[in-house]
């Protein structure tokens, strides 16, 4: 092609461009053809408009699964003539966004407005889902969409935000500040600040101009649905010519599996010719249960979106940490920050009822938690006031119970504490400031300053803040009751907010640094949105401090896991292009103690793994306190016996590489005669021992798990100086090491120590022939496993140097208290053959017709041994 015509084809595809802000790519290829322009020309601008939606559609980031055959024809934001992108655009960038953030909203932005129909196809029901992190800037990325879709010419947009009057209001005045007021003249907003939907008359009158977007922000809520249905279906058939666009803010909340809610949204839905509908939500969990087969619901058949954690975003494994997912190295997952503080479990009767009766009379107490909690808030409040700049407002949450009155009992013993901790300040107490000079220096030590790239700050320069803090902190009950509410518009905000479900979900907790949460609701989705602690921390990443029960903490690291689990899913299968959200189905993990979500949201919801099954168990938790000397010794003798009981009854074999035992042919008696002397700690909840055993009874039964290979991994590489261990029976190897998560300050929390992965998938193929095959992969092991031994277990004993000294990062040495040997264990359990059942519930999935859904990888890779 020459020049010349490269220079046509470019001219005539800027033409091109405009045509497609009013009408399809298919119209706009008409029209070139009415111009008269060649049709080489034009078959080479339909081509670079397919190579550029193809491109769109494939963004790494946000990752996304589609619709098979589904046309992208949004192609980016023309910022000589759109208007409300570019002024969103500058909104951000004075808002301090920064500029990778900035680009990372106008790409997924984009992706998402391209996989919507364009407003001028004739008829469209689109039906998509965005999946954020709690508090991450989703609104941001969905007042981008309105934006971009808004300049396409999507002229109705109605936002669904939560339930409670606080989120919607607080979502309408954001709206209305990056969107209405950059282009006052271009919007019209049938809501305000102040009111919910109210019917204005001659609802007709506000279709028949195709000029304004209209903008409607609404509760989920019967009554107010009830008359947006009515209201819409006065407007006849003006509503032909307004492509509509839906945002249900919180997706999971209420449009799931509601008898009153779920069909008056499909209502509303089913007034439009043409409507997008996007459900938004940090915790899916409901939505990727929801049955597909259903036309009168919201599964998310078009389209799923996965948006990239923002930079600078404190989330549930910053905080808590994580389990380790496949393929992923131990050495670089990260621990989680030490900002969690242990509420004894004596301290929960005096800071929430029993139940709902004792509500009415029960008196909190000011527990050693909560006066720590509020210490906290207080000091680290004074030393943002030091550090100056950054978000205004500073607030500490007090989260037990929903009862209303019981927020209220609050109010008074805090209200006496401040007024007491304020005379002792300003008679400078000295018990007083030595306590809070030891607190502020303990804390400061756990998670220091430079770790987030803040400047230390003295104690002396904190105090001298100290008596303003107090002295501005207002005590505020926030409950649906309450008059006296979080109002962060009107001036810098201190204040410790109590409250229960409308601090919970969606609602931004401006400047959180301190909370004291002890609401124990075991459904993953419920547990998820109340961490109101996730978001942004600019200036204050290492301030905030979380004050919880053990269970709670253990809940929020499992959630973490089930979060990084989902995701990946969703990103495996992105790079599938022969799967759509029709033909697979998230997996989300279950948790023996905690549900996904609402039993009512999980009706059509199927077993999609089962325990044990294809997965490895192992040993991750130790104690290590003087008290667990004894089960360490017990453990280390059950370990000895079942070597004897494998050279007895099993066959010894050449062991594939040095400082490792193998025997095979090991009867599944005598594993499970081990596993009733062993001992996993009661933190490992994947080793039940009696659950274990009646697992392996189960599968012995239908003919597997009969005999098994034990193996004793020893360190081997080169040049390990690691002690030696007899483990008698001529089994005498190097020990591993294997050093703990050491961030803990707490000497309860210091008994139990957390090596977070025990082994690798070298070990796993310990009694395999593996000669020139990859396993590279969880999957290409049980592959080999299932065709070399495909109904035997592997039992693999790690001997652990009590010691473990380490120089690794957020790591301490292991310090057990023996002189003998710490005994790790891990089993893998090959795939029940097809046909053949399982047990227990691993994971839960929608119920999709043909559903392709591969089994999830647990492995781990190698931690490597440290040399001494």
């Amino acid at each position: 092609m020459t020049t010349g015509t490269d220079e046509q084809v470019d001219q005539l595809y800027q033409v091109f461009l405009r045509f497609t802000q009013s009408m399809t790519p298919h119209d706009a290829v008409k029209n070139l053809q009415l111009f008269g322009a060649d049709a080489s020309i034009i078959r080479a601008v339909r081509e670079r408009h397919d190579a550029e939606s193809l491109k769109i559609r494939n963004l790494d980031e946000p990752s996304s699964v589609f619709l098979d055959g589904r046309q992208t024809w949004y192609t980016g934001p023309d910022m000589e003539n759109d208007r409300n992108w570019p002024a969103l655009e500058s909104t951000m960038q004075r808002k301090g966004f920064g500029s990778e953030n900035v680009a990372s909203i106008d790409k997924s932005s984009t992706k998402i407005v391209a996989l919507l129909e364009h407003p001028k196809q004739d008829t469209f029901r689109t039906r998509g889902l965005v999946v954020g992190f709690v508090q991450s800037g989703k609104t941001t990325n969905f007042t981008a969409v309105m934006a971009k879709a808004a300049d396409r010419g999507y002229r109705l947009f109605i936002v669904l935000s939560g339930i409670h009057n606080t989120l919607r209001r607080q979502t309408q005045i954001r709206l209305v500040k990056d969107l209405v007021e950059a282009n006052p003249g271009q919007w019209h907003q049938v809501t305000s600040e102040t009111h919910d939907f109210v019917p204005p008359p001659n609802p007709k009158a506000f279709f028949a101009s195709t000029d304004q977007r209209l903008l409607l922000v609404v509760k989920k809520n019967a009554a107010v649905l009830r008359k947006l249905r009515t209201w819409l279906a006065n407007a006849g058939e003006y509503l032909e010519d307004c492509p509509t666009l839906i945002i249900d803010d919180e997706a999971d909340q209420s449009t799931v599996a509601t008898s009153k809610i779920n069909p008056l949204l499909f209502d509303v839905l089913a007034k439009f010719p043409r409507v997008g509908y996007v459900g938004y939500t940090a915790t899916p969990f409901a939505n990727l249960l929801i049955d597909p087969s259903v036309e009168e619901d919201f599964y998310p058949r078009d389209f799923i979106v996965n948006l990239p954690q923002p930079d600078g975003y404190h989330g549930a494994e910053v905080l808590f940490g994580r389990d380790l997912l496949d393929g992923e190295d131990p050495a670089d997952l990260p621990g989680g920050h030490d900002m969690i503080r242990t509420v004894p479990d004596d301290e929960v009767a005096d800071l929430k009822p029993r139940n709902k009766k004792e509500a009415s009379t029960f008196q909190p107490a000011l527990t050693h938690s909560l006066q720590a909690a509020v210490e906290w808030f207080w000091l680290a409040t004074a030393a943002r006031r030091v550090r100056g700049g950054g978000n205004p407002h500073s607030t500490m949450l007090v989260h037990t119970t929903t009862e209303t009155l019981v927020h209220e009992a609050f109010k008074d013993p805090l209200l006496s504490f401040r007024s007491s901790t304020l005379a002792r300040l300003e008679r400078n107490d000295e018990r007083t400031i030595d306590r809070l000079r030891s607190t502020w220096e303990r804390e400061t030590g756990l998670v220091p300053s430079a770790g987030f790239g803040e400047q230390p700050i003295a104690f002396e320069a904190v105090l001298e803040s100290m008596s303003a803090v107090v002295r501005d902190t207002r005590i505020i009950i926030d409950n649906y009751r309450s008059t006296d509410r979080l109002n962060y518009e009107s001036g810098p905000v201190t204040a410790i907010a109590i409250g229960g479900n409308t601090l919970s979900r969606g609602l931004t907790l401006e400047g959180l640094v301190s909370s004291l949460f002890v609401r124990a609701v075991s459904a993953y989705d419920t547990l998820l949105q109340m961490g109101r602690w996730f978001g942004y921390r600019t200036g204050y990443g290492d301030l905030p401090r979380i004050w919880m029960t053990d269970e709670l903490k253990e809940w929020f690291s499992h959630l973490a896991t089930v979060e990084a689990d989902m995701r990946r899913d969703i990103d495996r299968y992105m790079h599938n292009p022969a799967e759509t959200p029709l033909t697979f189905a998230v997996r989300l993990r279950s948790h023996p103690k905690m549900s996904i979500t609402a039993k009512a949201k999980m009706k059509s919801a199927v077993l999609a793994h089962a325990a044990y099954g294809g997965t490895l168990v192992e040993s991750r938790f130790f104690d290590v306190s003087p008290g667990g000397a004894e089960i360490l010794a017990s453990n280390a003798a059950a370990a000895r016996s079942l070597i004897g009981d494998a050279q007895r009854h099993g066959v010894r074999e050449t062991p594939p590489r040095e400082e490792t035992a193998l025997f095979t042919q090991v009867p599944h008696d005598d594993v499970k005669a081990f596993l009733l002397k062993y001992a996993f700690d009661e933190r490992s909840s994947d080793g039940d021992r009696t659950r274990l055993i009646e697992y392996i009874a189960k599968r012995v039964s239908k003919g597997a798990l009969g005999q098994w290979s034990v193996a004793v991994v020893g360190n081997s590489r080169p040049g390990a100086t690691t002690l030696r261990c007899d483990l008698g029976n001529e089994v005498a190897v190097r020990m591993v090491k294997r050093s703990r998560l050491g961030h803990h300050s707490d000497p309860v929390l210091d008994a139990v120590a957390d090596i977070k992965t025990l082994s690798s998938r070298r070990d796993e193929t310990i009694d395999l022939v593996v000669d020139g095959e990859d396993i590279g992969s969880r999957d290409q092991i049980l592959g080999l496993r299932n065709a070399q031994r495909p109904d035997q277990g592997l039992l693999l004993i790690y001997p652990i140097e009590p010691e473990s000294n380490t120089d690794r990062a957020g790591r301490v040495p292991l310090a057990a208290p023996t002189d003998d040997v710490v005994v790790g264990v891990a089993l893998v359990f090959p795939k029940p053959r097809p046909g053949t059942s399982d047990s227990d519930v691993e994971y839960w999935s929608a119920d999709l017709s043909n559903v392709v859904v591969e089994e999830e990888d647990l492995s781990v890779l190698e931690q490597d041994d440290e040399a001494a």
